[in-house]
């Protein structure tokens, strides 16, 4: 049961690091290093405790403020791209397609929209 507990506060643990340095370069070997375990000792224990592979929470979470900043701000992709540790700006589009079924440009046109609604307190 205790080690039960420990290897659950262990994954809360490397999440919080992960979601507090997620703008750095960020691969599992990195994130295996800070734990000190072998990668592939990492990735059964993050999956056993989460239900989700490591590399796939990264890469979502990565997108997910990706995704935010999209629509919260006008930062050029390539910034974002770069801010968030993707090779280029083509490399990001892809990913970001795949996840939400939208390039970023019309996924910001689309919600951008809708944001500057909701917080303007109605329609245009």
């Amino acid at each position: 049961m205790n080690a039960m507990k420990n290897k659950k506060e262990f994954i809360r643990s490397l999440i919080v690091w992960i979601n507090n340095n997620i703008e750095s370069p960020m691969k599992i070997d990195n994130v295996a290093i800070k734990s000190g375990y072998s990668k592939w000792h990492l990735q059964r224990l993050f999956f056993a405790e989460t239900g989700q592979k490591l590399g796939q929470y990264i890469r979502d979470r990565k997108l997910q403020l990706i995704a935010d900043e999209l629509i919260t701000s006008n930062e050029p992709l390539i910034n974002l791209a770069m801010k968030f540790g993707f090779d280029s700006q083509q490399s990001l589009t892809r990913a970001f397609h795949k996840k939400y079924q939208l390039p970023p440009q019309k996924y910001r046109k689309t919600f951008c929209l809708q944001h500057e609604q909701q917080t303007s307190g109605g329609a245009p």
